[in-house]
Protein backbone atom coordinates (compact mmCIF):
# COMPACT_ATOMS: atom_id res chain seq x y z
CA UNK A 1 0.00 0.00 0.00
CA UNK A 2 1.31 3.29 -0.89
CA UNK A 3 1.34 6.28 1.52
CA UNK A 4 0.14 9.26 0.66
CA UNK A 5 0.80 12.78 1.67
CA UNK A 6 0.39 13.42 5.34
CA UNK A 7 -3.17 14.48 6.35
CA UNK A 8 -4.20 16.78 8.78
CA UNK A 9 -3.48 16.51 12.62
CA UNK A 10 -7.10 15.21 12.81
CA UNK A 11 -6.58 12.24 10.72
CA UNK A 12 -2.84 11.51 12.04
CA UNK A 13 -1.90 7.75 11.94
CA UNK A 14 0.42 6.94 14.19
CA UNK A 15 2.69 3.83 13.89
CA UNK A 16 4.79 1.67 16.65
CA UNK A 17 7.21 -0.60 15.64
CA UNK A 18 7.83 -2.47 18.89
CA UNK A 19 5.65 -2.48 21.75
CA UNK A 20 7.13 -2.67 24.91
CA UNK A 21 6.46 -0.19 27.81
CA UNK A 22 7.85 2.83 26.49
CA UNK A 23 6.07 3.17 22.98
CA UNK A 24 2.92 1.88 25.36
CA UNK A 25 3.43 4.96 27.55
CA UNK A 26 3.35 7.61 24.32
CA UNK A 27 0.87 5.75 22.67
CA UNK A 28 -1.17 6.58 25.88
CA UNK A 29 -0.59 9.81 26.58
CA UNK A 30 -1.30 10.80 22.55
CA UNK A 31 -4.72 9.60 23.06
CA UNK A 32 -5.31 10.38 26.51
CA UNK A 33 -4.36 13.80 25.19
CA UNK A 34 -6.66 13.63 22.55
CA UNK A 35 -3.84 13.91 20.21
CA UNK A 36 -4.39 10.81 17.94
CA UNK A 37 -7.47 8.11 18.35
CA UNK A 38 -6.91 4.79 19.64
CA UNK A 39 -8.66 3.45 16.40
CA UNK A 40 -5.49 5.47 14.09
CA UNK A 41 -2.33 3.53 16.04
CA UNK A 42 -1.06 0.62 15.05
CA UNK A 43 1.12 -1.84 16.66
CA UNK A 44 3.18 -4.40 15.49
CA UNK A 45 5.80 -7.04 17.58
CA UNK A 46 6.98 -10.68 17.14
CA UNK A 47 4.34 -11.82 20.18
CA UNK A 48 1.39 -11.00 21.68
CA UNK A 49 2.75 -10.45 24.92
CA UNK A 50 2.97 -6.76 24.56
CA UNK A 51 0.55 -6.32 22.32
CA UNK A 52 -2.57 -7.14 23.99
CA UNK A 53 -2.16 -3.79 26.18
CA UNK A 54 -2.35 -1.95 23.12
CA UNK A 55 -5.29 -4.00 22.32
CA UNK A 56 -6.80 -2.54 25.77
CA UNK A 57 -6.58 0.97 24.92
CA UNK A 58 -8.35 0.31 21.85
CA UNK A 59 -5.51 0.06 19.51
CA UNK A 60 -4.97 -1.96 16.34
CA UNK A 61 -1.99 -4.55 16.44
CA UNK A 62 -0.25 -6.41 13.92
CA UNK A 63 3.21 -8.81 13.51
CA UNK A 64 4.33 -7.04 10.40
CA UNK A 65 6.53 -4.15 10.93
CA UNK A 66 5.84 -3.86 7.12
CA UNK A 67 2.38 -3.31 7.55
CA UNK A 68 2.76 -0.65 9.76
CA UNK A 69 5.11 1.43 8.10
CA UNK A 70 3.24 1.01 5.12
CA UNK A 71 -0.40 2.04 6.88
CA UNK A 72 1.15 5.17 9.04
CA UNK A 73 3.28 7.90 8.05
CA UNK A 74 4.58 8.74 11.56
CA UNK A 75 6.21 5.44 12.62
CA UNK A 76 8.25 5.35 16.20
CA UNK A 77 11.01 2.69 16.53
CA UNK A 78 10.74 1.34 19.65
CA UNK A 79 12.77 -2.20 19.69
CA UNK A 80 15.99 -2.81 21.58
CA UNK A 81 18.81 -1.17 20.00
CA UNK A 82 20.92 -4.71 18.98
CA UNK A 83 17.65 -4.99 16.82
CA UNK A 84 16.70 -2.00 15.32
CA UNK A 85 19.20 -2.05 12.29
CA UNK A 86 17.59 -5.13 11.04
CA UNK A 87 14.06 -4.23 11.80
CA UNK A 88 14.79 -1.01 9.51
CA UNK A 89 16.75 -2.93 6.64
CA UNK A 90 13.37 -4.99 6.30
CA UNK A 91 10.85 -1.83 5.98
CA UNK A 92 13.54 0.27 3.76
CA UNK A 93 11.56 -1.52 0.70
CA UNK A 94 8.00 0.36 1.82
CA UNK A 95 9.41 3.62 3.31
CA UNK A 96 8.71 6.41 1.67
CA UNK A 97 9.75 10.45 1.53
CA UNK A 98 6.48 11.00 3.15
CA UNK A 99 7.53 9.14 6.37
CA UNK A 100 8.29 10.54 9.56
CA UNK A 101 10.55 7.75 11.20
CA UNK A 102 11.09 8.36 15.00
CA UNK A 103 13.67 6.44 17.12
CA UNK A 104 13.30 5.73 20.48
CA UNK A 105 16.37 3.50 20.66
CA UNK A 106 19.60 4.28 22.61
CA UNK A 107 23.05 4.68 21.35
CA UNK A 108 21.42 4.52 17.75
CA UNK A 109 22.47 7.82 15.81
CA UNK A 110 20.72 9.83 13.69
CA UNK A 111 23.83 9.18 10.62
CA UNK A 112 23.56 5.55 11.44
CA UNK A 113 19.30 5.72 10.77
CA UNK A 114 19.86 7.78 7.55
CA UNK A 115 22.99 5.47 6.14
CA UNK A 116 20.25 2.07 6.88
CA UNK A 117 17.32 3.94 5.29
CA UNK A 118 16.68 5.27 2.04
CA UNK A 119 18.21 8.84 0.92
CA UNK A 120 15.72 11.51 2.22
CA UNK A 121 14.27 9.81 4.94
CA UNK A 122 13.24 12.43 7.22
CA UNK A 123 14.23 10.59 10.47
CA UNK A 124 14.69 12.00 14.39
CA UNK A 125 16.00 10.55 17.30
CA UNK A 126 14.21 11.04 20.60
CA UNK A 127 15.16 10.05 24.76
CA UNK A 128 12.45 9.63 26.61
CA UNK A 129 12.05 8.51 30.40
CA UNK A 130 10.04 5.92 32.91
CA UNK A 131 7.53 9.22 34.05
CA UNK A 132 6.04 9.13 30.60
CA UNK A 133 3.83 6.30 31.58
CA UNK A 134 2.20 8.94 33.91
CA UNK A 135 2.56 11.44 31.30
CA UNK A 136 5.21 13.33 33.59
CA UNK A 137 8.00 12.40 31.19
CA UNK A 138 11.28 14.64 30.49
CA UNK A 139 12.57 13.97 26.91
CA UNK A 140 14.72 15.55 24.19
CA UNK A 141 14.36 15.11 20.61
CA UNK A 142 16.90 15.93 17.81
CA UNK A 143 16.05 16.23 14.09
CA UNK A 144 18.22 14.41 11.10
CA UNK A 145 19.19 16.01 7.95
CA UNK A 146 15.80 15.90 5.83
CA UNK A 147 13.35 16.55 8.59
CA UNK A 148 11.81 19.76 8.35
CA UNK A 149 10.52 22.82 11.01
CA UNK A 150 7.31 21.56 10.53
CA UNK A 151 8.10 17.62 11.34
CA UNK A 152 10.07 18.49 14.13
CA UNK A 153 6.75 20.82 15.83
CA UNK A 154 4.17 17.91 15.15
CA UNK A 155 6.27 15.75 16.69
CA UNK A 156 7.03 17.60 19.74
CA UNK A 157 3.43 18.85 20.18
CA UNK A 158 2.57 14.92 20.51
CA UNK A 159 5.20 14.46 23.12
CA UNK A 160 4.39 16.81 24.84
CA UNK A 161 0.90 14.99 25.62
CA UNK A 162 3.69 13.58 27.66
CA UNK A 163 5.48 15.37 29.66
CA UNK A 164 8.03 17.86 29.19
CA UNK A 165 9.79 17.93 25.73
CA UNK A 166 13.12 19.92 24.43
CA UNK A 167 14.63 19.88 20.95
CA UNK A 168 18.34 19.69 21.40
CA UNK A 169 21.29 19.23 19.66
CA UNK A 170 22.25 15.58 19.06
CA UNK A 171 24.76 15.73 21.46
CA UNK A 172 22.52 15.92 24.37
CA UNK A 173 20.51 12.89 23.37
CA UNK A 174 23.08 10.87 25.20
CA UNK A 175 23.59 13.46 27.95
CA UNK A 176 19.83 13.49 28.48
CA UNK A 177 20.17 9.29 28.78
CA UNK A 178 22.57 9.94 32.00
CA UNK A 179 20.63 12.53 33.62
CA UNK A 180 17.10 11.99 32.67
CA UNK A 181 16.42 8.30 31.16
CA UNK A 182 19.16 7.11 33.83
CA UNK A 183 18.60 9.93 36.41
CA UNK A 184 15.12 7.93 37.27
CA UNK A 185 16.82 4.70 39.16
CA UNK A 186 19.45 7.48 40.93
CA UNK A 187 16.21 9.09 42.30
CA UNK A 188 14.67 6.29 42.97
CA UNK A 189 17.53 5.42 45.02
CA UNK A 190 17.40 8.36 46.81
CA UNK A 191 13.86 8.41 47.63
CA UNK A 192 14.74 5.00 48.85
CA UNK A 193 17.09 6.04 51.01
CA UNK A 194 15.12 9.24 52.30
CA UNK A 195 12.21 6.85 53.17
CA UNK A 196 14.61 4.52 55.03
CA UNK A 197 16.14 6.99 57.23
CA UNK A 198 12.92 7.91 58.41
CA UNK A 199 11.71 4.07 59.67
CA UNK A 200 15.40 3.85 61.01
CA UNK A 201 13.69 6.42 63.45
CA UNK A 202 10.78 4.87 63.74
CA UNK A 203 8.06 5.92 61.09
CA UNK A 204 6.43 2.96 59.57
CA UNK A 205 7.57 2.25 56.24
CA UNK A 206 4.57 2.48 53.92
CA UNK A 207 4.38 6.31 55.35
CA UNK A 208 8.11 7.01 54.78
CA UNK A 209 7.85 6.23 51.00
CA UNK A 210 4.77 7.72 50.67
CA UNK A 211 6.50 10.82 51.70
CA UNK A 212 9.74 10.75 50.35
CA UNK A 213 8.16 10.13 46.95
CA UNK A 214 5.52 13.14 47.70
CA UNK A 215 8.72 15.64 48.76
CA UNK A 216 10.67 14.70 45.70
CA UNK A 217 6.72 15.37 43.29
CA UNK A 218 6.58 18.74 45.60
CA UNK A 219 10.05 19.61 45.33
CA UNK A 220 10.20 19.06 41.06
CA UNK A 221 6.83 21.23 41.07
CA UNK A 222 8.31 24.10 42.78
CA UNK A 223 11.76 24.27 41.14
CA UNK A 224 10.23 24.28 37.86
CA UNK A 225 7.09 26.78 38.79
CA UNK A 226 9.73 28.91 40.07
CA UNK A 227 12.22 29.23 38.16
CA UNK A 228 15.05 28.90 40.70
CA UNK A 229 18.08 27.21 41.14
CA UNK A 230 18.25 24.37 43.34
CA UNK A 231 21.01 26.05 45.15
CA UNK A 232 18.75 29.07 45.91
CA UNK A 233 15.89 27.06 47.29
CA UNK A 234 18.42 25.01 49.20
CA UNK A 235 19.05 27.99 51.02
CA UNK A 236 15.68 29.29 51.63
CA UNK A 237 14.72 26.09 53.58
CA UNK A 238 17.98 25.89 55.50
CA UNK A 239 18.26 27.92 59.05
CA UNK A 240 21.02 28.85 61.03
CA UNK A 241 21.73 26.03 63.45
CA UNK A 242 18.78 24.61 62.38
CA UNK A 243 18.02 20.39 61.38
CA UNK A 244 17.97 20.73 57.87
CA UNK A 245 21.69 22.54 57.67
CA UNK A 246 23.25 19.65 60.14
CA UNK A 247 21.53 17.17 57.71
CA UNK A 248 22.88 19.11 54.47
CA UNK A 249 26.42 18.54 56.75
CA UNK A 250 26.18 14.48 56.98
CA UNK A 251 25.18 14.22 53.15
CA UNK A 252 28.39 16.30 52.19
CA UNK A 253 30.20 13.92 54.54
CA UNK A 254 28.71 10.75 53.01
CA UNK A 255 30.32 12.71 49.46
CA UNK A 256 26.37 12.71 48.22
CA UNK A 257 27.25 15.91 45.43
CA UNK A 258 30.21 14.14 43.29
CA UNK A 259 28.61 10.47 43.75
CA UNK A 260 25.46 11.95 42.10
CA UNK A 261 28.09 13.35 39.62
CA UNK A 262 30.19 10.44 38.72
CA UNK A 263 26.40 8.62 38.17
CA UNK A 264 25.26 10.69 35.77
CA UNK A 265 28.74 10.91 33.70
CA UNK A 266 29.07 7.02 34.15
CA UNK A 267 25.82 6.41 32.71
CA UNK A 268 26.36 9.46 29.96
CA UNK A 269 29.90 7.99 28.86
CA UNK A 270 28.18 4.65 28.44
CA UNK A 271 25.79 6.20 26.25
CA UNK A 272 28.28 7.31 24.14
CA UNK A 273 30.51 3.79 24.47
CA UNK A 274 27.09 2.23 22.96
CA UNK A 275 26.58 5.39 20.17
CA UNK A 276 30.11 4.64 19.63
CA UNK A 277 31.25 8.10 20.29
CA UNK A 278 33.75 7.50 22.71
CA UNK A 279 36.72 4.71 23.18
CA UNK A 280 36.32 1.12 24.53
CA UNK A 281 35.62 0.45 27.95
CA UNK A 282 36.61 -2.72 30.17
CA UNK A 283 34.51 -4.88 28.20
CA UNK A 284 32.26 -5.21 31.57
CA UNK A 285 30.15 -2.30 30.87
CA UNK A 286 32.34 0.35 32.92
CA UNK A 287 34.50 2.60 30.98
CA UNK A 288 37.50 2.25 32.36
CA UNK A 289 38.10 6.25 32.62
CA UNK A 290 35.12 6.12 35.09
CA UNK A 291 37.59 5.40 38.31
CA UNK A 292 36.49 6.85 41.34
CA UNK A 293 37.67 10.55 41.50
CA UNK A 294 36.54 13.84 44.09
CA UNK A 295 35.66 15.58 40.78
CA UNK A 296 34.72 13.76 37.24
CA UNK A 297 35.06 15.13 33.79
CA UNK A 298 34.41 13.36 30.94
CA UNK A 299 36.67 13.59 27.45
CA UNK A 300 34.26 15.92 26.51
CA UNK A 301 34.34 18.31 29.16
CA UNK A 302 38.14 18.06 28.90
CA UNK A 303 38.28 19.23 25.49
CA UNK A 304 35.86 21.88 25.22
CA UNK A 305 37.54 23.39 28.56
CA UNK A 306 34.88 23.31 31.14
CA UNK A 307 35.61 23.74 34.61
CA UNK A 308 36.28 20.84 36.68
CA UNK A 309 34.05 21.29 39.48
CA UNK A 310 30.74 23.36 40.79
CA UNK A 311 31.30 25.48 43.64
CA UNK A 312 30.79 22.81 46.99
CA UNK A 313 28.42 23.24 49.70
CA UNK A 314 30.73 24.86 52.13
CA UNK A 315 31.67 27.33 49.35
CA UNK A 316 28.16 28.55 49.24
CA UNK A 317 27.71 28.46 52.98
CA UNK A 318 30.34 31.28 53.10
CA UNK A 319 29.60 33.23 50.13
CA UNK A 320 25.91 32.31 49.70
CA UNK A 321 23.98 31.25 46.12
CA UNK A 322 23.99 34.69 45.02
CA UNK A 323 26.34 34.09 42.31
CA UNK A 324 24.19 31.06 40.89
CA UNK A 325 20.48 32.44 41.24
CA UNK A 326 20.18 34.55 38.69
CA UNK A 327 22.65 34.07 36.45
CA UNK A 328 24.24 30.17 34.24
CA UNK A 329 23.78 27.36 36.47
CA UNK A 330 27.67 26.05 36.74
CA UNK A 331 28.72 23.02 35.05
CA UNK A 332 27.58 20.05 36.60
Amino acid sequence: MAVVAAPGLDQLRVGFVGAGRMAEALAQGFIRAGKVEAQHVLASAPSDRNLCRFRALGCQTTHSNQEVVQNCWLVFFATKPHVLPAVLAEVAPVVTTEHILVSVAAGISLSTLEELLPPATRVLRISPNLPCVVQEGAMVMARGRHTGNSDAELLQTLLEACGQCEEVPEAHVDIHTGLSGSGVAFVCAFSEALAEGAIEMGMPSGLAHRIAAQTLLGTGKLLLQEGQHPAQLRTDVCTPGGTTIYGLHALERGGLRAATMSAVEAATCRARELSGKQGAGTGRGRPQALLPRPFPRCSSCLQAGIPRAAPSLREEMRTGPEGLAGGESPHL
